[in-house]
C-alpha cells in the first residue's frame, strides 16, 4: 500500500549555520587565547532551515519553505541547500544574511560568532502574498518556526497564517522575541523557559501548570511544552495534562532538539497521526537527537537524520557501560558482568541478577540482540524487542548498564568491557561456558550464581500457551428464581 503524500509548509526565519573545524595545538602570542587551525567548514541551513530539512526527511512529506531570503553570497547559498528539500518561497529580506558560525575543536564548541540580518521581511508585493496565500491553502500542516528575525510579527504573514489555523493544522514553535502565535494553532510548541516567559510564571511554576496556562494565553488547541530531559507536557483543550517523559539519554548537544520536536510534531500530524501520537514520536526523536550528538552529530552525518541512527540507551543513571566501568574502576571498585537473553523477565532473572550485584561496586547486563535470540531460540522468539528488554533491566536497581550484542555468545563484547567477575546462573559447571577462559585471561573470576528452579522463559511462555489452548469448562446455569 503506498503511503499518501502530505504536504507541509514550514514558514519562520532561516539563516546559515557555518561549522568551523579544527585543531587546537598552541596559544596564541598575542593574548592568552587558543589558536584554532581550521581544516574544514561546513555549511548548512539553520533556524526555519534546519527544521524543513528535517521535516522534509520524513517519508511521505512534500515540503514547500516559506523565509525571507537575502539576496547576497550567503543567501544564495542557502536557497542551493534548501532546494533539494522541495519548493522555496522567498520573501524580501533587510539586511545580509543571518549566519551563526560555530567554532570547534575535539568535538568541543569554542565559540560562536553571530552576523547579518535583522532578517526582517521587507515589503511583500502582491504577488508574492498571493503565492503564500496558494500554498498555505493547499497545504495538509503548517509548521511556523519563529527564530525571532521577523517573520511572525509581520501584520501581512500573520493575517494568511490566522487564515490558515482557521482550516488545517498549523504547529508553531515560538520564540521569545517573535510574535505570539495566531489563535486557533492546533499545537504550540515551546520550551519551559518560552512559556514561563509568555504567561509570567515564577521559575518554580510546575511544568504541567505552565503548559496549561500558556494554552489558554495563546488560544491554542493545544500546548506541548518541552522541559529537556524530563520530556514534555501536553495540555489539549478539554482534557488533563498528560506527561511524556523521554528516555534517559547521555546528552551531548541539545542544539536543534526543538527543531527535530517540531519537525516530528507536523509531519506526524500531516501523516494522520493523533495529536498524542504525534507528540510521543516528538519526544523520542527529540532524544535521539541529542544522543546523537545533537546539530554536530547531523553535519557529522552529512544531514543523516534521527531514524539513520541506532536507538540510543541508557542506564537509570545515565551513563554507558564504559563510563559506569571507567567510574568504579577509578574508585577501585569491582566491576561484575552478566548476560543472558530476559526475554520475559521473571522472578529467576530477578534473583540472579540481585545475587551478582552483591559480588561487586556494579552490574553490567549483556543482552543477545533480537536476531541472536532468534538464532538461539527459534523463529517465535524474542517475545519482546531488544529496545524493550533494554527498558526494563535499566530500570533495576541491581542494574548499573546494558549493553547488547549481535553474536550468539558474548565473548566480543566482554574482550571490551574486561569486567572483573563474569557471573552466570544456570545449571552450568563453569567450564562449559565458552567464554570462561577469556574472562580467566584477563585475570576475571567466573562465578555461578544459584538457579531458581522453577523459573525459566520457555517453561512461562509453554504454560501460557498450554492455558490458551485448554477447553474452557461449561459454566454450570444459573437456577431460576
Amino acid at each position: 500500500m503506498t503511503r499518501r503524500v502530505a504536504r507541509v509548509v514550514v514558514v519562520g526565519d532561516v539563516l546559515l549555520d557555518r561549522d568551523v573545524t579544527g585543531a587546537v595545538e598552541r596559544v596564541a602570542p598575542d593574548a592568552p587565547v587558543p589558536v584554532l587551525d581550521v581544516r574544514a567548514v561546513r555549511e548548512t541551513p539553520g533556524g526555519a532551515g534546519l527544521t524543513a530539512l528535517l521535516c522534509g526527511a520524513e517519508p511521505g512529506i512534500e515540503l514547500t519553505v516559506v523565509a525571507p531570503l537575502a539576496d547576497d553570497a550567503a543567501g544564495r547559498v542557502l536557497r542551493g541547500l534548501l532546494a533539494p528539500a522541495g519548493r522555496v518561497v522567498a520573501l524580501p529580506h533587510e539586511g545580509a544574511t543571518r549566519r551563526k558560525s560555530r567554532l570547534r575543536a575535539a568535538g568541543q564548541a569554542l565559540l560562536r560568532v553571530d552576523d547579518g540580518g535583522p532578517g526582517t521581511p521587507g515589503p511583500l508585493p502582491g504577488a508574492v502574498l498571493a503565492e503564500v496565500a496558494g500554498v498555505l491553502a493547499a497545504a495538509d500542516v503548517v509548521l511556523v518556526s519563529d527564530y525571532g528575525g521577523g517573520v511572525t510579527r509581520d501584520p501581512a504573514v500573520r493575517e494568511l497564517l490566522a487564515a490558515a489555523a482557521a482550516r488545517r493544522p498549523v504547529v508553531w514553535d515560538p520564540h521569545p522575541r517573535g510574535g505570539a502565535p495566531v489563535p486557533g494553532c492546533a499545537v504550540v510548541t515551546p520550551n519551559l523557559a518560552e512559556a514561563r516567559g509568555a504567561v509570567g510564571c515564577a521559575a518554580d511554576t510546575p511544568a504541567d501548570v505552565v503548559a496549561g496556562l500558556a494554552r489558554q494565553r495563546w488560544g491554542a488547541r493545544a500546548v506541548c511544552l518541552t522541559a529537556g530531559e524530563r520530556g514534555a507536557f501536553l495540555a489539549a483543550e478539554g482534557q488533563a495534562v498528560s506527561y511524556l517523559p523521554a528516555p534517559r539519554v547521555e546528552a551531548l548537544d541539545p542544539c536543534g532538539a526543538g527543531d527535530r520536536f517540531a519537525a516530528t510534531m507536523a509531519a506526524r500530524l500531516a501523516g494522520g497521526d493523533l495529536l498524542s501520537e504525534a507528540a510521543a514520536a516528538a519526544v523520542s526523536a527529540a532524544s535521539q537527537w541529542v544522543a546523537a550528538g545533537g546539530l554536530g552529530g547531523y553535519a557529522a552525518g552529512a544531514g543523516a537524520t534521527w531514524a539513520d541512527r541506532p536507538p540510543a540507551t541508557a542506564p537509570p543513571g545515565g551513563e554507558s557501560a564504559a563510563q559506569v566501568i571507567a567510574r568504579v574502576r577509578a574508585a577501585g571498585g569491582t566491576v561484575v558482568a552478566t548476560g543472558g537473553c530476559f526475554d520475559v523477565l521473571h522472578a529467576g532473572h530477578v534473583a540472579c541478577l540481585e545475587a551478582a550485584r552483591r559480588l561487586g561496586d556494579a552490574l553490567v547486563v549483556l543482552v543477545n540482540s533480537d536476531a541472536s535470540v532468534r538464532r538461539l531460540k527459534g523463529p517465535g522468539r524474542p517475545v519482546s524487542p531488544a529496545a524493550d528488554r533494554v527498558r526494563v533491566l535499566s530500570a533495576l536497581a541491581s542494574v548499573d548498564a546494558v549493553v547488547v550484542f549481535a553474536e550468539d555468545d558474548p565473548r566480543a563484547a566482554l574482550a571490551q568491557l574486561r569486567p572483573d567477575v563474569w557471573a552466570k546462573g544456570g545449571d552450568y559447571t563453569g567450564d562449559d561456558l565458552p567464554e570462561a577462559a577469556l574472562v580467566r585471561g584477563w585475570g576475571g573470576r567466573v562465578v555461578l550464581l544459584p538457579y531458581l528452579a522453577g523459573r525459566s522463559t520457555t517453561g512461562i511462555l509453554a504454560a501460557g500457551a498450554s492455558a490458551a489452548a485448554a477447553p474452557t469448562a461449561p459454566t454450570a446455569p444459573t437456577p431460576q428464581a
